[in-house]
Order: structure tokens, then C-alpha cells, then sequence
């Protein structure tokens, strides 16, 4: 009888899911694999967005149960995550003009999982007809490389100050803004309070 694999821990094993409050570090992120979905608009304010999740987290979930059924590899689920942008940097930062965000969300998965398994996936969940945005799901290679990143404890509307400040510590480092504003979700705004959640913000650099 072949034994399983270990289940991977992903938040655990992979550079970049942990990170300080009050501290900006710089790591180099892993290349990894995403499912992704784009939208834009204001998050709290369109069904893009909701609709992009109902889409995003089946298909990651149909994912995990296809590889530890079929390929007898199984892995934890891994944080929402989100790249965000705008025009102006100010929509972020001082401005938080919503309405001018762009935006895509993500969820890690294995290497070990390919398109063949991501279309077997896609097409478990079709048959159910409940993601809206199914099809507007992707599966891309995503290379971060170098980043400054912290820890942010708060309501999501608080980062403004915080995202602005990382800004100036690479400037002051010597570092120069090469992508696009990255945040990992740690916590659930459906269970927790909004001073208690956690995110990591990440901002892609360059020396």
C-alpha cells in the first residue's frame, strides 16, 4: 500500500505568509501558481466582487478535493489574497477613492496541479451553476520576487496610513515600486471584529 503524502501547510512551509507588525521586512517571494479573478470598482460597493468570490472559493475547494482523491495529495487551504491598483497611488493611500481601485484576487495552489486538473475542477462546480463568474476564473504563474511587507491589525480601512508609510521606508532604503499593491487576508470579516483582523500588505520592490 502506498502511503499518502504529507499534507502541505503552506502558510507554514512557504517565505512570506508570516510577517511583523510595525516592521518592514523585505523577503523574496517564491514564484507560486494562483487561481485568479479581475473586477474593479469600490469591494464593499459591487457585486463584482462578491460574485468573483462565489466564483474564486468553489473552484479553489473543488481543487483540494480532486488532488487528495485523485492524486492522494492533499493541502491546506490557502488565504484570499488580493492585488490592488490604481492610476494615482493617492486612491490608496490619503484619497481611498474606492471607486478608482482595480483588482485581482487570489488563491494559492500546488505546484503538483495543472490545467488538466483545474478544468476537471471548473467543470464539477459549472455543473452545479452557482459560481457567476466561473469563466472569468484563471490559473497563472505569479513571480513577486523582492517585497517590503508588514503586518496590519485593524479594519481594512485603516491600511491607509500604513501602505503610504511602506512606501516611504523603500524610498528611504533605496528601493523602488515595481508592482502592484499585495495583500494577504489572515482573517475572516464575516467572524471577526474589524479591529481584530489581519492582513498582510505587500509591496513588490526593486534595489
Amino acid at each position: 500500500m502506498v502511503e499518502p503524502a504529507p499534507k502541505l501547510d503552506g502558510k507554514r512551509t512557504i517565505p512570506g505568509y508570516t510577517a511583523r507588525r510595525g516592521a518592514f521586512d523585505e523577503l523574496v517571494v517564491p514564484a507560486m501558481d494562483f487561481l485568479m479573478i479581475d473586477g474593479e470598482g469600490d469591494p464593499d460597493a459591487t457585486a463584482l466582487y462578491t460574485d468573483s468570490l462565489a466564483s474564486l472559493y468553489p473552484l479553489a475547494y473543488a481543487l483540494k478535493a480532486l488532488s487528495k482523491r485523485e492524486l492522494g495529495r492533499d493541502f491546506g487551504m490557502m488565504p484570499l489574497e488580493g492585488r490592488w491598483w490604481a492610476d494615482d497611488l493617492a486612491a490608496f493611500t490619503r484619497a481611498r477613492d474606492k471607486s478608482r481601485w482595480r483588482w485581482t484576487l487570489m488563491i494559492m495552489t500546488p505546484d503538483w496541479l495543472g490545467t488538466e486538473h483545474i478544468e476537471a475542477a471548473r467543470a464539477t462546480i459549472a455543473r452545479k451553476g452557482a459560481a457567476p463568474r466561473l469563466d472569468a476564473v484563471r490559473h497563472e504563474r505569479l513571480d513577486v520576487g523582492l517585497a517590503l511587507q508588514t503586518l496590519h491589525i485593524g479594519p481594512y480601512d485603516d491600511e491607509g496610513p500604513v501602505i503610504e508609510r511602506m512606501h516611504g521606508v523603500a524610498a528611504e532604503r533605496g528601493l523602488r515600486l515595481t508592482g502592484r499593491h499585495h495583500e494577504i487576508y489572515l482573517g475572516d470579516p464575516r467572524r471577526s471584529a474589524p479591529e481584530r483582523l489581519r492582513t498582510i500588505l505587500r509591496q513588490p520592490v526593486a534595489r
